[in-house]
């Protein structure tokens, strides 16, 4: 069986803390990537533009948010709004003359700010109320955006992204598009995977945990709450700016609204809190799912097999994915990626007598 731990002697301490300790999980990130790497070759356009990109930018903006909520344990219900700052800014900044790749990190820098601002209520305060904070901020947003005509042009405006060079390649084509959400991609998980195993991270863990027994053996949980908002925030920004010019390549008020932080915040829970691969998983559940239940549904009226009004085909696939988010908050509360760590352990020692129940 190619899933074992026989043959993982952990001998040093430089693979015993490695991402991938087992041969089995880096052939397994090995093939994902060289698929991704070459999906532009065996994909159509309609699946890499529509579904593939989209799926790997709306991950990329799940990790972000995992860094605060999973890792942090702070609640935020306007991450929406922080992308929409990055994306706004990014705009304008390139518009200015910015080089694309300087316009990113201006992007997220303006997005860090003022998700800081905002999340300096998480120093005072904790649960609902600093949900109520974050909430605060996605209506001030909102408002902002639609009535100041500097940033958006004005409520009904769309402002169309220009055209831009990443890393000296233009991103007029689809396939660079994908590329660059590729590579955002691969860098916020990497990011996110590396922070785990750091000081940073326990601490931040710690503070999640229990921030008044942080607070005792010597952690600042002034100072990495802080942290958390700012780092969460500057790769919220700079997502928000990927969604713009890499998938939406316009950008209206509407695309940034408190919904959007609903289904952001669904990804991070369906996935599985704290989960990498749980950020890309609820990513795909939430947006990925409604369309395939709503083609599955539509295909079997049309063969004949579901004698259905219009208006109820049109309300099936939100009602089986209504209650597909609710199995998962009662059979498995810990997301998606707790199923597939229970199938991975359950293949690590398979078939011995102990994997029974």
């Amino acid at each position: 069986m190619f899933y074992r731990l026989s043959g993982v002697h952990h001998t040093r301490y430089e693979t015993a803390r490695g991402l991938w300790p087992l041969p089995a999980d880096r052939w397994q990130v090995y093939l994902l990537l060289a698929l991704a790497l070459t999906a532009p070759l065996y994909l159509s356009g309609l699946y890499l533009g529509s579904y593939l990109m989209p799926w790997l930018i709306w991950s990329a903006a799940a990790l972000s948010l995992t860094l605060l909520m999973g890792l942090a344990g702070q609640l935020h219900f306007g991450f929406a709004a922080v992308m929409a700052i990055g994306a706004y800014t990014s705009i304008h900044l390139t518009r200015a003359g910015v080089p694309f790749e300087l316009a990113l990190l201006g992007a997220g820098f303006v997005a860090a700010v003022i998700g800081c601002i905002f999340g300096a209520a998480a120093l005072r305060v904790k649960g609902l109320y600093l949900v109520m904070a974050t909430l605060a901020m996605q209506y001030l947003v909102d408002w902002v955006i639609i009535n100041v005509p500097a940033i958006s042009g004005g409520a009904q405006a769309t402002l169309q992204t220009p055209s831009v060079s990443f890393l000296f390649m233009p991103l007029d084509s689809l396939v660079a598009r994908y590329y660059a959400a590729l590579a955002w991609a691969v860098v916020v998980t990497l990011m996110v995977l590396n922070i785990k195993r750091t000081s940073l991270g326990r601490a931040l863990v710690a503070v999640r945990d229990k921030d008044f027994a942080a607070a005792v053996i010597g952690v600042n949980t002034f100072k990495y709450k802080l942290v958390a908002f700012f780092t969460s925030s500057f790769l919220g920004g700079i997502s928000g700016a990927i969604l713009a010019f890499c998938f939406y390549r316009a950008v209206t008020p509407e695309q940034f609204s408190f919904n959007v932080s609903i289904q952001i915040v669904a990804m991070v829970l369906v996935g599985g809190l704290g989960s990498v691969i749980g950020a890309y998983l609820g990513a795909g559940f939430v947006l990925l799912l409604p369309i395939i239940l709503t083609n599955l549904v539509a295909g079997m009226a049309a063969a004949g097999w579901l004698e259905l009004s219009t208006n109820l085909a049109a309300h099936i696939p939100l009602m089986v994915y209504g209650g597909l988010i609710i199995g998962f908050l009662l059979f498995e509360p810990l997301g998606l990626a707790k199923i597939y760590d229970n199938l991975r352990k359950y293949f690590l020692v398979w078939p011995f007598r102990h994997t029974q129940s």
